[in-house]
This record gives C-alpha cells, structure tokens and sequence, in this order.
C-alpha cells in the first residue's frame, strides 16, 4: 500500500495482515536447525521468513551474507553450533501463521502496527484522516499531513505534518517525525526535528510518550518553510552527479538506486528542489518494500537539512 488513502483502509489493511500472527517465547533447548530456511521447534518444522533468518544470524554471530551462500547441511552446522552457546534460556518468537518472521531476545517488547493506530485513533485522528501510507509486512509508514499549515514553494502547493513509522520484526523502531507532503504529485518528505524521536522496543512506555511527542513536533514544522525557499534558490549545475554522490552518501542499495533513475527524468531540474524531489518521487518507485520508500522520503529530508 503507497500513497493517499485513509486511516480507515490502512486499519483494515494492517487487521488483515495480522490475521494469522501470534508470538510465543520458545526454550532454546527445544530449538534446532535443518537450513537457513527451516528450523524446528519441539520436533516441528517451521519456514523462517527472510527477516527471521537476518536477525537469528545476527543474534548468533554468523555473517548473514556468508550463510546465505552456504550449503543447507553447512547452514545447519553453523546455526546448531553457535545456539548451544545461545545466553538466554528462551527467545522470543513472532509467527504468521507456522512460518517464524522475526526471532528476538526476551527484553523485546513488542509494539504491533495496530497498537500504534489505536493511539492515533485515540488521539482524534477520525478514520477518514487522509493520510500517505506504505505498509508491508516488515515495516509500517503512516504520514499524516495537517492542511491548516500548508504553504506555497516555487508555485506549487506544500502541506506539513507528522510521519509515524514502526516496524513489528525488528528494521526499525517506532519512530517520529517531521512530513512535507507536495500536493502536485503527492511526493511525501520525511525530515528530522529537534524533537524527533525513536523508540527502541524494549520499553513499554513507547504510547503512552507517543502524544507529547507528536505535539513537540508540529510545534516546528514552521521551520521547513525556510528551507524549501533556500532549496528554491540554490542552483545545481550537474544534478546527475550530485545525485550520483547523494546516493553513495546515503548508502542506497541496488533497487533504491533503481528508484532514483526511474525519478530524475520526472523531477529533473537544476536546483536543491529538484534534487530533493527525486528522492521523493523515487519513494514512489512501485518495487520497493515499504522501509525503502521510508528511507527515501528521509533522505529527501536530509538533502533538505543541508539546504543553508
């Protein structure tokens, strides 16, 4: 899911996805592995969703993209060996359905996407709220633009407001944040504040801070208003080279990189605007998984906080 819709369909898009999901700590004795891909739990086997095999090798201390490579039988040596010297007596274990997608450590304390919507709800975010929303079964984007503060850059029409995101399987924290959204194309922009937060998911007191926060946020949005105007100003004589830096800068990987040359002819210009708005479009590209498309709109925040 990409783009405008309401925070009524993101509800029922997360209910449905987390139809089948369940968690359960697991004793580590009950624990063995017959590839990277498998594992048994009390003599059942058990598919490990990609996430779930990051985080297992992780945990163990194996470099992921050398087991990857490995044989199973030499997956199943390294991952067995390297559990029995596993310190916690019992990990914790998130399910879809009978496949494992994440694997944790007892301190995890879960906050689920729909935990989060709820706290919005509470909030008086009314279910017809439009919003922009990515959402995969790894990771959850919802921005939630405030049109009584919008403003115009450069002739087109640019709307502020909040960006919530939170990953249930471990690839990011619950995290908050300045959002630009520009009408024209529905390009969405994610920018740090002095009061951003993140939140690691060891800590049960994550929603009950989740409203303070927002408030803290919205209070600075105003400043962006700035530097848009300066990005408006500051010329760019070879985009093509400065996105090609950007891109090693912020260290994107192959199919982000794709989503940046799907973009730049859309959003070619010579100015720090343009520029940013490449990396906001590209956030649209439609093979990206939902974390990329969020760390795409934060680089556009980035370029723009450079902006002086």
């Amino acid at each position: 899911m990409s783009n405008m819709t309401t925070l009524g369909n993101v509800f029922d898009r997360v209910h449905e996805m987390s139809r089948n999901y369940h968690d359960k700590f697991i004793e580590v004795k009950e624990i063995s592995f017959e590839s990277l891909e498998t594992i048994s739990i009390s003599n059942e086997t058990h598919r490990l969703k990609p996430i779930a095999q990051m985080s297992i090798s992780n945990r163990l201390g194996i470099p992921f993209h050398y087991l990857k490579k490995c044989p199973p039988d030499i997956q199943r040596l390294n991952l067995n060996h390297w559990l029995a010297y596993e310190r916690n007596e019992e990990l914790f274990f998130r399910f879809n359905g009978d496949d494992v997608r994440a694997i944790f450590t007892p301190r995890y304390i879960p906050t689920d996407n729909i935990e989060v919507l709820d706290k919005l709800k509470s909030m008086d975010y009314p279910l017809d709220t439009r919003v922009q929303s990515s959402i995969d079964e790894d990771f959850m984007m919802v921005n939630l633009p405030d049109g009584r503060q919008s403003f115009t850059i450069n002739g087109e029409r640019m709307t502020p407001g909040i960006s919530v995101s939170n990953s249930e399987v471990g690839l990011a924290s619950l995290s908050i944040a300045a959002f630009v959204l520009r009408l024209v194309c529905t390009n969405g922009m994610i920018s740090r504040t002095q009061v951003s937060a993140s939140y690691r998911h060891i800590s049960g007191k994550i929603l009950s801070e989740l409203p303070g926060v927002l408030t803290d946020v919205s209070r600075e949005l105003a400043k962006k208003k700035d530097q848009f105007r300066l990005s408006v100003e500051s010329k760019v004589e070879h985009p093509e080279m400065t996105i090609n830096s950007l891109n090693n800068q912020f260290q994107l990987n192959k199919v982000e990189k794709e989503a940046v040359e799907w973009a730049m002819p859309l959003e070619y210009g010579q100015t720090m605007f343009h520029v940013i708005n490449v990396y906001t479009k590209a956030s649209q590209y439609p093979e990206l998984p939902a974390d990329s498309g969020y760390k795409l709109q934060r680089v556009g925040g980035s370029i723009l906080g450079m902006v002086k």
